[in-house]
């Protein structure tokens, strides 16, 4: 199977920066497009920023020109850089990914969730 664990959440004041990075790991022949999204409280969850494997990259209205996603393929990482936060960012942000892995008799394409984590900023 796959896992993705995501790190960097945590309590920032306004204007202020936060990195979260998320690492895949488990039986996986390729990562195709990763990403980030986001769910605060009574809202739906929403696109943050995505890369694909080639490097190109979407992102959310609430993250240009705020935000960067970037992603190291050698450690199957992908990274959040989120800089001048406003509370409006406060959510859990989520890793996602698509990923082709190893099955028991050939490869089998996924789309995979991370846990949360939590930002929360204050103003």
């Amino acid at each position: 199977q796959v896992q993705l664990v995501e790190s960097g959440g945590g309590l920032v004041q306004a204007g202020g920066s936060l990195r979260l990075s998320c690492a895949a790991s488990g039986s996986m022949f390729s990562i195709e497009a990763m990403g980030w999204y986001r769910q605060a409280p009574g809202k739906q969850r929403e696109l943050v920023a995505a890369i694909t494997s080639g490097g190109s990259t979407d992102y959310g209205d609430s993250a240009k020109g705020r935000f960067t996603i970037s992603r190291d393929s050698a450690k199957n990482t992908v990274y959040l850089q989120m800089n001048s936060l406003k509370p409006e960012d406060t959510a859990v942000y989520y890793c996602n990914a698509d990923v082709t892995r190893y099955g028991s008799s050939f490869k089998v394409k996924g789309n995979y969730w991370g846990q949360g984590t939590q930002v929360t900023v204050s103003s």
